[in-house]
């Protein structure tokens, strides 16, 4: 069996061949296109096309995304896909099965049945990319909510007393591109010469600007996973996203959030924080898993 699994986010749409083993025979990325959705189907159709044999497609998108009918509610950091049924448009470009869910959730899916989170019953999957992907697994099973909208953090209001703009949004916030900004400007550095491989290569070596663009990052962060377990209760965050690769931010998090603990006059239950198993193949992943759960 041979399925093409599609990851689309607001840079990128990464694509893989997969076995139901998850064995990779091929994979690629190309930049999402930006123009609207119908570049964005033809841009899966001639991948599709180009792998030749497979038996499936499974989609990994952000947004607001009923899996039952493969219909985007809300397109997330593609506003393009705003009631949209994705599903029957790609069917119609690729007339094989197709399976469609968010991002976020598949990351969990991978997340829960074979990586960070196996074996974990309540967890919560936080992914650092364009925007912010979050995801609930209670009970050993993804919760998807009345709406299918459970877990979307990247929505979380900052601040009561501004109006409800991007720029107040957890997602638009705290997602990469606002911490690669906030070190190009403490720096006056052009930021197309900034990335995450910079920043964390500063902050190994001592930097001091660095390591204080980390801390406001995590701290940031560890706030929002704080209230998140008030909320939630559960036993382990995984975080994912090319941040949680590099020690010094899974360090810095961890301490972060141990700091808000030790401050509180409360004493409350802590969650255990865990990097990703799969990280960037995560979505894929989970898509699969999707997939081969989908009863065609």
């Amino acid at each position: 069996m041979k399925i093409l699994t599609v990851d689309i986010d607001g840079t990128f749409l990464s694509y893989a061949c997969m076995d139901e083993l998850m064995n990779i025979s091929r994979r690629g990325k190309i930049f999402t296109p930006q123009d609207g959705r119908e570049q964005l189907i033809e841009a899966v159709g001639r991948i599709f096309d180009a792998v030749d044999g497979a038996q499936g497609i499974a989609v990994s998108m952000p947004g607001i995304i009923d899996s039952e009918r493969g219909y985007c509610a809300m397109g997330g950091a593609l506003r393009y896909n705003d009631d949209f049924n994705f599903r029957d448009a790609l069917q119609k470009r690729c007339e094989t099965k197709i399976h469609v869910e968010n991002n976020a959730k598949c990351a969990a899916m991978a997340e829960a049945a074979v990586g960070s989170l196996a074996g974990v019953a309540d967890g919560f999957v936080l992914i650092f990319s364009t925007m912010i992907g979050g995801a609930l697994i209670r009970d050993h099973k993804l919760f998807k909510g009345k709406h299918f909208a459970a877990g979307e953090v990247s929505y979380i209001i900052l601040n009561s007393a501004n109006n409800l703009g991007d720029e107040n949004l957890f997602g638009r916030s705290f997602g990469v591109p606002k911490f690669l900004q906030r070190y190009s400007e403490i720096k006056g550095a052009d930021i197309e010469t900034v990335d995450l491989l910079t920043i964390f290569d500063a902050v190994n070596h001592g930097e001091p600007e660095a390591q204080n663009c980390l801390s406001w990052y995590t701290k940031e962060i560890a706030v929002r996973i704080f209230n998140l377990q008030t909320v939630l209760d559960v036993e382990t965050f995984s975080i994912g996203g090319e941040p949680a690769k590099f020690p010094a931010f899974m360090t810095n998090l961890r301490g972060e959030l141990q700091k808000l603990y030790d401050s509180c006059p409360f004493r409350l239950p802590q969650a255990e924080i865990v990097s990703s198993k799969f990280f960037n193949d995560a979505n894929l992943i989970g898509a699969l898993q999707c997939w081969l759960s989908e009863k065609f």
